[in-house]
């Protein structure tokens, strides 16, 4: 799912249950400390009785603690404990509100001030990109600007879905955030609003080649894109550019249906669980192996984002250009619990079609951009790339 939307939380595919692939999840805290406990919690009654010791916990709690707390508080606190002894930061727990928002995101809709964020190992929080047209563009913030506070708040070290939930709100509102940028701070008030994200752009770089930008992996984005190159395809007989810098990610069947727009068999990925035989995830349908391709990537490009640039360039379909990608090969899976909250688990891994293993790691592209340059340097060069793979595709053939 991923950096979220700050606005709603990300996720994948599927009726009830979803895969999904997205960096920035941060583990929930941890909600019991050390201590030392006296006396006897527990008795041979408690066992026969099937107790848990979380029940045997919860009821000495409220009968005798100074200030005791509801038992939901204390069973969400539980449950966070628990998603922290996994040691896995990709995993977490939605609140059942944050759970509802999360399904709407992942139908492009949200009700918030149009940022994606994750949060860095070392606990910081970091904006991974700005929806075009949104309260958080026209006040100026930018894919890179740290996070400090929100409304009043500091941010360092919470879990993305607290930092996102503080970010999201009822239309009209105003939230007041802290930014720094370049080692200076600044504040900002937002106004949240009623959005509908849209994840696929489409411009033209030039007379013969034309850009297709795709923000993040929602339901619906793999359809999209197999409309906007068939078009492109037909005016643009120059290239296509797939631009997936400070893509985030998001749902692994979107990702394996817009690799699919440009491969013809084969597989896209493969997809490694506990306890079960690896499993292909193979292209679908016949795509367009014929135009030239560039696919343009950073090091915000990640999990969902990377299973497509990686599958483009194992199958040596596309050209990769830009920096080094994030490095997110894992897939988490939600389940729903029954107050309607969830936890989100990481549950296995993905190989690109190669058998490599990203997580960790990353995509090296086969051209470097400097990290920092303007996003038209990039822009320029995969068109420079496009004009010698068609002048190549013209000087040599098959009999």
């Amino acid at each position: 799912m991923r950096p979220w939307p700050a606005g709603s939380i990300g996720v994948m595919p599927s009726p009830r249950r979803a895969l999904r692939v997205v960096a920035g999840v941060a583990v929930l805290g941890v909600a019991y400390g050390a201590g030392v406990l006296t006396g006897v919690v527990g008795t041979d009654a408690d066992v026969k009785q099937g107790r848990s010791v979380i029940d045997e916990a919860a009821e000495r709690i409220n009968s005798n603690a100074a200030s005791p707390v509801s038992r939901s508080e204390l069973e969400r606190a539980a449950v966070q404990g628990m998603l922290a002894a996994l040691g896995d930061r990709w995993s977490s727990y939605l609140p059942a509100a944050d759970y509802a928002s999360f399904q709407d995101v992942l139908d492009g809709r949200y009700s918030g001030v149009g940022l994606w964020v994750r949060r860095d190992a070392d606990g910081v929080v970091r904006v991974t990109s700005v929806q075009a047209d949104s309260p958080a563009a026209a006040a100026g913030v930018a894919a890179g600007d740290e996070l400090e506070a929100v409304n009043g708040v500091e941010v360092r070290g919470r879990t993305v879905a607290d930092v996102v939930t503080a970010l999201r709100g009822a239309p009209g509102t105003v939230v007041d955030v802290v930014l720094e940028r370049g080692g200076a701070k600044r504040t900002v008030s937002m106004r949240r609003t009623a959005l509908e994200s849209t994840d696929v752009s489409v411009r033209k770089l030039s007379d013969s080649v034309v850009m297709i930008r795709v923000s993040a992996f929602t339901r619906g984005v793999g359809r999209q894109v197999r409309a906007a190159a068939q078009q492109a395809a037909k005016d643009h007989a120059g290239g296509i550019v797939l631009d997936l810098r400070d893509d985030p990610g998001g749902l692994l069947d979107e990702a394996v249906e817009t690799a699919s727009v440009f491969l013809d068999g084969g597989i896209v990925a493969s997809y490694e669980r506990r306890g079960a035989a690896r499993r292909s995830l193979p292209v679908l349908g016949h795509g367009d192996t014929g135009t030239p391709l560039a696919v343009l990537v950073d090091s915000a490009t990640a999990s969902a984002a990377e299973v497509v640039a990686a599958a483009l360039q194992d199958r040596k379909r596309a050209v990769l250009l830009g920096a080094r990608t994030f490095g997110k090969g894992s897939v988490q899976e939600p389940a729903r619990l029954s107050d309607g909250s969830a936890i989100e688990l990481t549950v296995g891994r993905y190989l690109t079609p190669s058998g490599t293993a990203l997580d960790g790691v990353g995509i090296e592209p086969d051209i470097e951009v400097p990290t920092g340059s303007p996003a038209r340097v990039a822009e320029q060069r995969a068109v420079e790339v496009l004009i010698g793979l068609l002048a190549d595709s013209g000087t040599s053939g098959r009999g």
